[in-house]
């Protein structure tokens, strides 16, 4: 097949993470099959042995960059890569691995490792888009699978993703649930995070735990003043904010203020 006439390359990569956000992909099943009928899938282990050489048109990016070697190799697929989308908290901010971040990952290499001479790693654990430049980000931890379907329709069709920046709130709101904060006085994190899970922890009479990280512009200082009135100290507040998006700068900011706080 001519260049100008063969589909579209789908190229899935995987740094350092658990694997969940590949295996959302997976389980779109019925209609991932549907989305793989117009596309070749160049690489990705996760299902296939496979690989295509070459370019891709559209790159999904899952984990972090935690060693130098996965520093060089984000730089190799952004060169290869029309489009790179990276998916989950590990590859937008850093990960759950990200709280090496706030203390001396030189400690824990010592005490993990027999022979922590032989062990390379980075003090930090940061964002694909700390590193190259990134086209879209789809958050979650994991991610939600209709959007991921959304966002690889999308470029296949040469649109900008439909992802709302709204927070969890909205969610619970177009699902009728009654607010965990106000009518419990349950601690949740659902007014400062990006919406796309479809409120499941609420939905269940559990607060939101920020899975999905920040939303676009959150009122965090707001929120910890009612999470503090809810009984929160300044260390609960520092630790409620250091989960699976540790290091996204809006959560980032707001653990350290209450650190600076609590004097830890």
């Amino acid at each position: 097949m001519a260049e100008g006439k063969r589909k579209p390359r789908l190229a899935v990569w995987k740094f350092a993470s658990c694997d969940g956000c590949q295996l959302s992909l997976l389980d779109c099943e019925d209609e991932f099959l549907a989305v793989a009928g117009a596309i070749d899938i160049a690489y990705f282990k996760e299902a296939t042995e496979g690989e295509i050489e070459g370019t891709y048109d559209v790159s999904l990016v899952e984990g972090s960059v935690t060693t130098p070697h996965d520093a060089k190799r984000i730089r190799e697929v952004r060169e290869r890569s029309k489009t790179l989308i990276t998916i989950g908290a590990c590859a937008t901010a850093g990960g759950i691995q990200a709280l090496r971040n706030f203390a001396d990952v030189s400690q824990y290499v010592s005490v993990v490792y027999a022979h922590p001479e032989y062990i390379k790693t980075l003090a930090h654990s940061t964002a694909i888009a700390d590193h190259v430049p990134v086209d879209f980000e789809l958050r979650g931890c994991p991610i939600s699978k209709r959007q991921l379907l959304e966002v690889i329709s999308a470029y296949l069709a040469g649109r900008r993703p439909v992802t709302p920046p709204h927070s969890v709130c909205i969610e619970c709101k177009l699902k009728g649930n009654v607010c965990m904060m106000v009518a419990h006085g349950t601690p949740c994190l659902g007014p400062v995070t990006h919406s796309g899970c479809g409120a499941i922890c609420p939905s269940y009479d559990r607060g939101c735990y920020g899975c999905y990280g920040p939303m676009e512009s959150p009122d965090t200082v707001s929120l910890s003043r009612a999470l503090r009135d809810l009984g929160m100290d300044e260390r609960a507040l520092q630790r409620v904010y250091r989960t699976f998006n540790a290091n996204a700068p809006a959560f980032r900011k707001e653990s350290a203020r209450h650190e600076a706080k609590n004097g830890s």
